[in-house]
Parts: C-alpha cells; sequence; structure tokens
C-alpha cells in the first residue's frame, strides 16, 4: 500500500513558478514510477510528466514541455515538479499518481493523491 500526500500548491501569476512535491509511504518507493496529471473544471484528467523508479528517465505532456520538470528524491520517497512560466491554462488541481514499473500517459495508476490547486492569475 502506497499514501501519497501533495503540497505546494496556490496561487501565482502569470510568467511565475511553483514547486510542487509528493511525499510517499511504503517501503518499496523506488520501484514505482511517479506521475503528475492535472484535471481542470470540465476537462478530463491529462498526464503531466512521469519520471521512472530510478528517476532516469522522464517523460512530459507537450503541454508543458520545456516549461516544468519532474525530479525525485528515493531516499526521502518524495517527487517533484518545478513548473516555470506558468500560464492560466495550467491553472487546474494537480495530482499525483504512483504505479510499479513502468511510466504511462493514461490515468492507469494504482495510487493517487488528494490532489492540490494551482491557479495561475492573469
Amino acid at each position: 500500500q502506497v499514501q501519497l500526500v501533495e503540497s505546494g500548491g496556490g496561487l501565482v501569476q502569470v510568467g511565475g513558478s511553483l514547486r510542487l512535491s509528493c511525499a510517499a509511504s511504503g517501503r518499496t518507493f523506488s520501484e514505482y514510477a511517479m506521475a503528475w496529471f492535472r484535471q481542470a473544471p470540465g476537462k478530463e484528467r491529462e498526464f503531466v510528466a512521469g519520471i521512472s523508479g530510478s528517476g532516469g528517465s522522464t517523460n512530459y505532456g507537450d503541454s508543458v514541455k520545456g516549461r516544468f520538470t519532474i525530479s525525485r528524491d528515493n531516499a526521502r520517497k518524495k517527487v517533484y515538479l518545478q513548473m516555470n512560466s506558468l500560464k492560466p491554462e495550467d491553472t487546474a488541481v494537480y495530482y499525483c499518481a504512483g504505479r510499479l514499473f513502468r511510466i504511462i500517459t493514461t490515468p492507469q495508476y494504482d495510487y493517487w493523491g488528494q490532489g492540490t490547486q494551482v491557479t495561475v492569475s492573469s
């Protein structure tokens, strides 16, 4: 069983930055691919970024490439999402998710956090 708790969301102006964190419980964190998804009101849940268990492989959604960076610290059982050059369309609830082994870009992840709100104001 893995529990995920996100933090770091908030209100930021256009062009600003935020860093989201996700703290995980469980003994085998390094075996889990981790990802960030987001969901805006009335829209489907969207893949933002994913990272392999070792941290050696990453994947990004087209809308955030070059602006967001995913990373992880297996010793601390944490995964991060550094978000730069934020735009109003980045406004959403951001979720941390985990699954064994392989990164996938669809929401078929086994474990989810409760979400953290990110609002980008113009």
